[in-house]
């Protein structure tokens, strides 16, 4: 007598690895393949035996053509763009992603940063080192406390109210807020345009989803109605900035300093003329990483996925229409 055949399980592709606790809960019920880089060629080679992908990197464009048994997309974090969202719909392909997942990580790069580029403490560390007790006490002169400043933050989704909260509630900041709704969500902010955000606030928060609209929308012009001595946080995505503009601000003094967690091209190439700004923080895309956001996205993200291969529908189900079909 011929034994029944096993059907194999499910291939789940990770784009990237995700945390140890998250493939555990997949392994039982899915192979787990990690790509070994994240070039859209291996991406292509590995996609057609994939029923599910997380996705912690960019996707080609046309992903979906060489992935004919997918079944669902689940975004390892909440940002959208690395996901080809519309063919995605148009081939009833459902997407979730982990709204809230990171945002406490990201809110604390936040103000991490608007206190590196305020107090300077690791400059003051360098230049009691180097220089001694008193040329280090003299500068801390010429800061700026946070306190009793204007924050404004570019975008009130998730991360924008988690940083409006902190900023008004712990600091008793001035909080300025600029979205698509026009909101005071609740009394957080005070709702205002884009302009008047920028001319305004001693600190700009770059927090938005990077759209159509929003692609190179921090530029020449709204960095030049920035305060003497304000500064800029981007910790949205590289493209809704223009790099050649903060460098320029920053080289003439225009700015009194800025934080880039995100860039138009990643990696930031190790010749890249930020290398040279004064008074730039740099940091490779980890805002929202720490060891307690990686699991919880990582837990979420097997949770969604396996949701999907039961044949179920995801709960942060983002393209709806997408079941439609």
């Amino acid at each position: 007598m011929t034994p029944p055949s096993i059907a194999p399980l499910p291939l789940v592709l990770l784009t990237n690895p995700i945390h140890a606790d998250a493939v555990a809960m997949l392994a039982p019920h899915a192979r787990v393949v990690v790509a070994p880089d994240t070039a859209a060629a291996t991406l292509r080679a590995l996609a057609p035996d994939a029923a599910g992908m997380i996705v912690r990197a960019q996707l080609p464009d046309d992903i979906l053509d060489h992935a004919p048994n997918l079944r669902g997309i689940v975004r390892h974090g909440v940002g959208l763009d690395f996901v080809p969202l519309e063919a995605a719909t148009a081939r009833g392909i459902p997407v979730a992603n982990l709204p809230g997942s990171n945002t406490g990580a990201v809110a604390e790069y936040v103000f991490s940063a608007l206190f590196a580029l305020r107090r300077r403490l690791a400059d003051l560390d360098a230049g009691l080192r180097r220089d001694g007790w008193l040329a280090a006490k003299t500068r801390a002169n010429d800061l700026a406390e946070v306190g009793g400043s204007t924050l404004g933050i570019l975008g009130m989704g998730e991360i924008g109210r988690r940083v409006a909260g902190i900023a008004r509630h712990g600091f008793g900041l001035r909080v300025l807020g600029s979205s698509r709704t026009a909101s005071d969500h609740g009394g957080l902010v005070e709702p205002v345009d884009v302009a008047t955000l920028f001319s305004e606030s001693d600190a700009v928060v770059i927090a938005c989803p990077l759209t159509d609209a929003t692609r190179g929308l921090v530029d020449a012009a709204l960095i030049g109605r920035m305060r003497p001595g304000a500064v800029l946080i981007n910790v949205a995505r590289g493209p809704i900035v223009v790099t050649d503009a903060v460098a320029a601000a920053l080289n003439a003094g225009r700015l009194g300093g800025a934080a880039l967690d995100v860039f138009e091209h990643q990696p930031l190439a190790p010749d890249h003329p930020l290398h040279a700004c004064p008074n730039l923080l740099l940091t490779p895309h980890v805002a929202g990483t720490t060891a307690t956001s990686l699991r919880a996205m990582g837990l979420g993200a097997a949770e969604e996925m396996l949701r999907i291969l039961a044949g179920e529908r995801p709960r942060n189900l983002v393209n709806p229409a997408a079941l439609e079909r």
